[in-house]
């Protein structure tokens, strides 16, 4: 059971490893909101109020 477990710790960090080398997995994250409407939005969600 133990060396099992252990073999299973080896393989998981063997992957992230590999994942954490690859140059490919870089995460791109797409902005919601226009730079030039946040000021706005941002106001607009603290004081739903004022809309």
């Amino acid at each position: 059971m133990l060396e099992k477990l252990v073999q299973a710790a080896i393989i998981t960090f063997l992957l992230h490893l590999i994942a954490g080398l690859n140059p490919n997995t870089r995460v791109q994250t797409k902005a919601a909101i226009p730079l030039s409407d946040t000021p706005a939005a941002i106001v607009s969600l603290v004081f739903p109020s004022l809309r």
